[in-house]
């Protein structure tokens, strides 16, 4: 039930972020902002701000951001009609920036393997000598571990032999005797052990590189799909994300942080495809406006966006009963 929670609170903050975005640049820009939203379906609490309704709606999947004027003409000068083009377009790129911004941070965050034991193998060397999770590796065969990567060379030097490895927890030093192994399918000799990641420090500049190279990636998998080739077996929705964010939850932390960041970047990059009823949709008839100097009827891309929200739900609708089936939801 936990990981389940997990997954929810997850989804849920990935869209309010992208809907802050909109929101906080909105009120920049001057747009009323009519309600803000956590959660989809009825109110089940709300406060009324001076000009902003702050709600908690029924169902905890996303939430939205209602701006004056955004679906409908309006003549208050505080409308988001009313505002001009670059305003408007700035608005609604936002939201997605958030995305980005969310996975740049999350990104930017420096793990790396420490010396600390995070799981045993019990049919390895390490676990029938009984070493168990929770336990640093200080020493292999005399030599002194300070760094998980000096770890590897010295297992292989003493593969085959009987070896030596001091291990140290709450400040107690032990030692146990194993003999590394050479497994099929692996490099090298092998202990049995698995580390845990520590926290290196803070880099955007790693960050940016991770996320630039994530995005192609994202990129250039939607193009494949688009000219059909490449499987939609890689696609899911909503039910999907729930398992996959279960999944890394039971794992841990690192595991949560790196599909979000993933999840927050796939938000990015889908919401400005150029789709009716998805913000690049809504960008280009801003772009559109910008070039004839006039305004789209607003009923014609109320009609547009419509027909687009519709087929977007067809499609959702598919791809969730497909995920039920995938992942065998009833059972899991």
């Amino acid at each position: 039930m936990l990981t389940f929670i997990t997954a929810i609170i997850v989804f849920t903050a990935l869209v309010v972020i992208h809907e802050f975005g909109h929101f906080i640049f909105a009120r920049m820009a001057g747009i009323k902002v009519e309600e803000f939203a956590v959660g989809m379906g009825p109110k089940i609490w709300g406060y009324q701000g001076k000009e902003t309704l702050y709600s908690i709606r029924a169902f905890p999947l996303g939430g939205f951001c209602k701006m004056l004027g955004e679906d409908e003409s309006n003549q208050d000068p505080r409308a988001f009609n009313n505002k001009p083009v670059w305003r408007r377009l700035l608005v609604i790129v936002f939201g997605p920036i958030m995305n980005l911004v969310l996975a740049i941070l999350i990104f930017s965050l420096t793990f790396a393997p420490i010396t600390v034991i995070k799981q045993v193998i019990e049919t390895a060397p390490a676990g029938r000598a009984g070493i168990v999770a929770g336990e640093r590796i200080v020493e292999i065969q005399g030599s002194t571990v300070t760094e998980w990567d000096q770890i590897k060379p010295l297992v292989n030097q003493n593969a085959g032999k009987q070896t030596s490895v001091k291990l140290e927890k709450n400040g107690v030093i032990r030692e146990v005797i194993l003999t590394p192994e050479t497994q099929e399918g692996t490099e090298g000799a092998v202990i049995g052990v698995v580390p845990s990641y520590g926290y290196q420090g803070f880099s955007i500049g790693n960050g940016l590189k991770t996320a630039t190279t994530v995005s192609y990636q994202m990129i250039d998998y939607l193009g494949k799909l688009f000219v059909g080739k490449a499987s939609t077996e890689e696609v899911v929705g909503p039910v999907g994300i729930i398992y996959y964010m279960s999944d890394a939850a039971k794992t841990g932390l690192l595991a949560v942080l790196s599909l979000t960041a993933f999840l927050s970047l796939n938000l990015f990059i889908v919401n400005l495809l150029p789709l009716p009823a998805l913000d690049g949709g809504r960008l280009i008839f801003l772009i559109i406006e910008g070039i004839r100097r006039k305004p789209v009827d607003p009923q014609k891309e109320g009609f547009v966006h419509f027909v687009g929200f519709v087929l977007l739900m067809i499609l959702s609708a598919l791809i969730i009963y497909r995920d039920f089936i995938k992942f065998d939801v009833f059972k899991f």
